[in-house]
């Protein structure tokens, strides 16, 4: 190779190489973005993996691990740039009857094997499914959620101190009206900061971080968890594992979803899906109660904080544990009603209020509205936004499929000679649709000649085909021939594979 071509491909590596580089790394604002980000999410995380601890029913700094070695694995290995997972409700509440029964032991074997359903499932393409969410799920699951975080800052604000209450107000007026200033800090973090050092230096008595329970001093230690390798152990196990792999993945897809709507970015889900997985084993291993993505954390990094990149996530679970070990006694002072107010501000700025604007609801059709509304009633009554996204889905089917029905037409044309009868069907044939089929033909009185049209039709499913089987036995049963005409290529194939096939005799 000459020494011109040497130097063109050396300068070539060199870009591709830039181009592999981080944003982070060559644009120091962005560093100063992503940092205090991280920071922000970093004391946020705190007080809520130590209540998610207590709803699994472990030590505090056990819901810590699990924030510390989800986000730093998920930053690595994860499919969304600036997504937040840690230790979640939704994962405590599977896997606290397990913990309560079982032992710590088993739980810390269920989040290994959770883990390992969720990389199977991300090989499998279990993320494509996310394509028949349909849009009004999705509003509704962005409204629940906003709900849902505001839900659950209302035990923080009932029964306390009144110096809880002012603070409070203005910590939020920080956030509201310190952006005017400048955007090089997040309003979060000096809120944050304001209200702790106004609650220190006057000695004010309020609810702290430190009242919610103990920090870790020491990183955690990785090992084997302490059960019977024996069948009976993973039969034990295994339900709950699948039902936490579940609620992982599809709050984690949904909440990439989102960001990727938020940002106007794609993500990589598969590699999401495997990505939880793989973070879900490491925070098994490390003693970890496991976790997901984090909506509301989420929202604080991208939507609050600004963070685009990995980066914010990495540092949200470091700076987590340096909080812990080493600012721990600093930590404990922040008052919880400057967290309460930073959440309070995420719940409002992640509802969609546009969708429940009357100018919105006048035009949207009743059905999308059922469902949207539907999916955040289930989600609230239940706290799982799993349950709400499966039930409002399936609602939006129903939907779907009662709309469709009631476009299959059937027009009868009979020829001047009276000895023919052309059917022409027109619409979508399917299980809702072709049970009405049956009743449209006059089978007493027709000519003996009888065609049945499809070239305006598709048939989708059995129902359809055993429906014109059914037309075609009364039309037989008097002596009359039918001849199905029209069929395009897939229905065709659906026909002829079915056809006959599907009543009893054969």
């Amino acid at each position: 190779m000459s020494s011109a071509a040497s130097a063109v491909s050396a300068v070539s590596l060199a870009a591709r190489l830039r181009g592999l580089k981080p944003d982070w790394i060559s644009d120091p604002k962005v560093w100063r973005t992503e940092v205090l980000a991280g920071l922000v999410v970093a004391l946020a995380l705190i007080p809520e993996a130590i209540s998610f601890s207590i709803i699994a029913g472990v030590d505090p700094a056990i819901g810590l691990f699990a924030s510390f070695t989800m986000a730093v694995t998920i930053a690595i290995v994860g499919g969304r740039r600036a997504m937040i997972s840690a230790a979640t409700g939704a994962v405590a509440l599977v896997i606290a009857p397990l913990n309560r029964e079982h032992g710590f032991a088993y739980l810390v074997a269920a989040v290994i094997l959770a883990g390992a359903f969720q990389v199977v499932l991300g090989a499998l393409g279990v993320a494509k499914l996310m394509r028949f969410i349909p849009r009004s799920v999705m509003v509704g699951f962005v409204n629940s959620l906003a709900v849902l975080i505001f839900m659950a800052q209302v035990p923080e604000m009932w029964n306390v101190p009144w110096p809880v209450y002012p603070l409070l107000l203005g910590g939020l007026a920080l956030m509201v009206f310190f952006p005017k200033v400048t955007t090089v800090v997040p309003a979060p973090l000096v809120s944050i900061v304001v209200l702790t050092v106004i609650t220190v230096a006057a000695g004010i008595a309020v609810p702290t971080v430190g009242d919610k329970g103990e920090l870790p001093s020491s990183l955690p230690v990785p090992g084997l968890p302490d059960v019977p390798f024996t069948m009976d152990t993973l039969t034990t196990i295994a339900p709950y594992a699948f039902a936490m792999a579940l609620v992982g993945l599809m709050e984690s897809l949904m909440t990439a979803k989102l960001v990727d709507d938020i940002t106007d970015t794609r993500s990589d889900k598969t590699r999401e899906s495997i990505g939880q997985g793989i973070a879900n084993i490491v925070t098994g291993f490390f003693g970890g109660m496991g976790g997901c993505a984090m909506i509301g954390q989420t929202m604080i990094n991208v939507k609050v904080s600004g963070a685009r990149t990995r980066l914010s996530t990495f540092l949200a679970g470091a700076f987590l544990m340096v909080l812990c070990i080493v600012f721990g006694p600093v930590v404990s002072d922040i008052p919880m009603a400057a967290l309460v107010a930073v959440m309070v501000m995420v719940s409002f700025a992640t509802f969609d209020w546009h969708s429940i604007a009357p100018k919105t609801l006048r035009r949207m059709p009743a059905g999308e509205i059922a469902v949207m509304v539907i999916t955040v009633a289930c989600v609230v009554a239940t706290h799982n936004l799993a349950i709400g996204v499966v039930v409002g889905s399936v609602t939006a089917m129903v939907v779907f499929a009662k709309r469709v029905a009631h476009h299959a037409e059937v027009t009868a044309v009979l020829d001047p000679e009276g000895s023919t009868v052309v059917y022409r069907v027109t619409g979508e044939l399917f299980f809702a649709s072709s049970n009405d089929l049956v009743g449209r033909f006059a089978y007493a009185t027709d000519p003996d000649q009888v065609v049945i049209d499809l070239s305006a039709a598709h048939i989708w499913d059995a129902s359809s085909v055993a429906a014109l089987d059914t037309v075609e036995a009364k039309y037989a049963q008097r002596g009359k021939t039918v001849e199905i005409t029209g069929l395009n290529i897939p229905s065709a194939d659906l026909h002829g594979r079915l056809s006959g096939e599907l009543t009893a005799g054969h």
